[in-house]
């Protein structure tokens, strides 16, 4: 008797639905409008003069769960300076067939340089397009910026710009919503980019089978 029931209820589930309205998204005329704070593609932001913010710290690639992401620092000079103080991140990967987009890597960073924004279209036909590089992940340059390298404009130290980032946050403000958005950025061609850290742990197991013979 319990199973005859069970049957009539499933069908009439089934029923309640063949008369209601179909909705049908109209994707990719019409994307959908993600949540405000969704957690999609990455951005590196930038100071209101155009330099970088991340200065090679690592803490976001020691955070990440995934180890999706990859940081190699440089050391800033007064002929070519890409952000702030002495350091900055010469190389910045991150693998999207890892990210599980988390956002642990947003809250460890010390300066605000990376955070999230609404894109979520990030399906490719190759693994190796799912690597991002710096250049794909960087802000673009808003009105008044100027691209690096060049001197400090907001101050004579790193001080002076963290100091006046909350009245003058450059692209960090609202970079989490719409203007980051579905289609802003288009695929760069990054030929002979290898999977993050994958020429040191070619090294390690190198040595590994050095020690064993």
């Amino acid at each position: 008797m319990g199973a005859i029931t069970g049957t009539f209820k499933g069908f009439g589930v089934t029923f309640s639905h063949m008369f209601r309205k179909v909705v049908t998204t109209d994707y990719p005329f019409k994307p959908p409008v993600s949540a405000p704070r969704y957690h999609g593609r990455h951005i590196l932001n930038r100071h209101p003069d155009g330099l970088e913010k991340c200065i090679g710290c690592e803490l976001c690639a020691w955070a990440c769960p995934a180890d999706a992401i990859y940081v190699e620092g440089g050391d800033n000079t007064d002929e070519q300076r890409f952000s702030p103080g002495e350091r900055y991140a010469s190389t910045y990967q991150i693998n999207y067939a890892r990210c599980i987009f988390c956002g642990l890597c947003i809250e460890a960073c010390p300066t605000r340089s990376l955070t999230m924004s609404n894109e979520y279209e990030l399906a490719r036909d190759n693994r190796q397009d799912l690597i991002f590089t710096k250049e794909q992940l960087l802000a673009p340059l808003l009105e008044g910026m100027e691209q690096p390298p060049h001197p400090m404009r907001l101050g004579d130290s790193e001080k002076d710009y963290y100091v006046g980032a909350l009245e003058n946050p450059g692209t960090s403000a609202g970079a989490e919503t719409s203007p980051m958005g579905p289609g802003r950025y288009q695929v760069e061609e990054h030929p002979g980019v290898t999977f993050p850290g994958a020429e040191q742990a070619a090294q390690r197991a190198a040595a590994g089978k050095g020690e064993g013979a």
